[in-house]
């Protein structure tokens, strides 16, 4: 899965660890997601794109073969 979330991110000028602190999680874990080495819960998902004030398709997207 990959994701477009340092975009999101970079388009709000927010850090790593101010996302994480607005949604709950740890920094290293939105620099997992970003490295496409964790991929989030449902429910983190949904409050990335909510946060962002997106579809969460519009944040995250299968690849081929997923």
């Amino acid at each position: 899965m990959k994701n477009t979330l340092k975009v999101e991110r970079a388009i709000k000028n927010i850090t790593q660890q101010q996302l994480a602190d607005k949604i709950g999680v740890s920094r290293q874990t939105i620099n997992a997601i970003e490295s496409n080495k964790y991929v989030p819960s449902t429910v983190l998902a949904l409050k990335m794109a909510k946060f962002f004030g997106k579809n969460v398709e519009a944040i995250f997207q299968l690849e081929k073969g997923e």
